[in-house]
This record gives structure tokens, C-alpha cells and sequence, in this order.
């Protein structure tokens, strides 16, 4: 078993060599909210636009029902999105792939938007390796991704994880300024809280669903800010703040063309 103080010691330096984002924290409404995302998986793939609320208020985001969505990448593949209800917007034909470049292109109340992602290579997802560690008398839990890091730097990673079959997502994100080149030791953190209803403490027999991805440099930014704003607690949409976006004209979220590698482990 790993020692804690290794744990938080290796956290610690990875973190640590992080550049701080600063965030221009702003209650803000009625700003259009788009988040788009391409995948090396079969489609469709799906853009949703709402509209923001202020942070002071409950989330429920307006819908945007009649935009014109256009979804195109460099090697001459274009698409016109249908509308499928809830704000989302959905392919039939698209199929993305690593190294294309892709843009989003939405028409929206009079407005135009565009967005660029860049498909990362795809890294292997090898396995899970879970550890433990007891603080005040409580057991918790950490899953170490078994991946190598590629030779070149620049990689960027977003690890997305959900307990049994609980829609509610954790993030973490990864880069390789620290350790390029070199397997993995960053471990996930697993959810340790049940004081209230909505939150999660992981347990023996709890299944563990993981999905890594490779991502580009302004996604890995605007998750990033994301985390820092929720204190790197659970995500599942955004918030109505408003994290360096890689959308023109003003928009919040982002647009992401990134691979997808999954892994599901029970705790033992």
C-alpha cells in the first residue's frame, strides 16, 4: 500500500507546477452557453445551446431550439446538425477521427459563434491500480491510471469518473509538464462524503466507471478554471460563471474534439 504522505506529496509537486488561471468571476445571465463535443467513438455526436442564469439562481438553463449548427473539419467532412429537443443538437453522418482539426460554426438570435478543437492521438488506457489510505478512522480511495505518457510534450488529459450508476461526473485533468514522457502516478482521487444527500463516499463493492481523454490545450484550460471554481468537485455541466472559453462572440463552454478510452474497476 501506498504511503499517504507519498500521495499527497506527488500531488503536491504536479500541482504545484501548474500556471495559475485567473478567473473573472462575474454573475452573469442571459449569455449564450454552448457545449460541443467530437469524439474518435462512432457519432452522433451532440452540441447543446442554452442560455446562462445567474449563480445566485436555481440551474435551469433556457433552451435554444432554433440555431443553425454546422460542424466541419479540414479534410472537406461538413454537417448541419439536427435539432433533437432540449437544446441539443445531434449528427447522422460525422465521424471524427485524430489529428483533423474541427469547427463549430452556430448561428444563434441574430449571432454568430465559431470554435476550433484539434483531435489529439489517442493514448492507451491500460488499466486501473487502486490504493487506500485511512484518515480520522476513515478508509478512502484511489485509482491510478495506468497509462504512458507520449515522448512529446503537450499532452493533456481529462479523466471523467462516475460511482455505480450515478449520472453525477468527477473530473480531473492532467498534463505531462510534470513526468513527460514517463507512466502515469497521478491517482484520482475518489469521492469520500456522505453528509449530504447528493453527495458520494466510495465503498468496497462500488463499481467505479472511468472515461479518459485526450484533449487539446484550450479545453484542458477552460477545465481547468472549471475545477478551480468548483474546488475540483463534481462537474456535469457548466457553470454559470465563466471559464476561458475557446468559442468566439462571447460564448461560455467550450467545444472539445478529443479520443475516448474507458475502464471500469470494483473496489476492493
Amino acid at each position: 500500500m501506498k504511503n499517504i504522505f507519498l500521495i499527497i506529496l506527488s500531488l503536491f509537486l504536479l500541482t504545484s507546477c501548474e500556471k495559475e488561471i485567473d478567473l473573472d468571476l462575474k454573475d452573469q445571465s442571459g449569455q449564450i452557453v454552448i457545449e460541443g463535443n467530437v469524439t474518435d467513438q462512432a457519432g452522433p455526436y451532440f452540441v447543446k445551446i442554452t442560455k446562462s442564469v445567474a449563480f445566485t439562481n436555481a440551474n435551469q438553463y433556457p433552451v435554444i431550439a432554433d440555431a443553425e449548427v454546422v460542424l466541419s473539419d479540414n479534410s472537406g467532412q461538413t454537417e448541419t446538425l439536427q435539432y433533437v429537443g432540449n437544446g441539443t443538437y445531434q449528427t447522422s453522418t460525422f465521424v471524427g477521427q485524430s489529428g483533423k482539426i474541427y469547427t463549430l460554426k452556430i448561428t444563434a438570435e441574430g449571432q454568430q459563434y465559431t470554435a476550433q478543437s484539434t483531435m489529439p492521438d489517442a493514448v492507451d488506457f491500460e488499466d486501473l491500480e487502486q490504493d487506500s489510505f485511512a484518515v480520522g478512522g476513515e478508509t478512502s480511495y484511489t485509482l491510478l491510471p495506468i497509462f504512458t505518457d507520449p515522448p512529446a510534450l503537450g499532452n493533456r488529459y481529462l479523466f471523467s469518473y462516475t460511482v455505480n450508476n450515478n449520472p453525477k461526473k468527477f473530473f480531473s485533468e492532467f498534463s505531462d509538464n510534470v513526468n513527460n514522457g514517463m507512466p502515469n502516478q497521478r491517482p484520482l482521487i475518489l469521492p469520500n462524503d456522505d453528509k449530504e444527500v447528493d453527495d458520494i463516499k466510495v465503498v468496497v463493492g462500488d463499481t467505479i466507471h472511468v472515461e479518459m481523454q485526450c484533449i487539446d490545450q484550450s479545453v484542458y484550460t477552460y477545465y481547468s478554471a472549471l475545477l478551480q471554481l468548483s474546488g475540483g468537485g463534481p462537474g456535469g455541466g457548466v457553470t454559470p460563471t465563466n471559464p476561458p472559453s475557446n468559442i468566439s462572440n462571447g460564448a461560455l463552454g467550450y467545444f472539445s474534439a478529443h479520443t475516448v478510452r474507458t475502464r471500469s474497476t470494483v473496489i476492493q
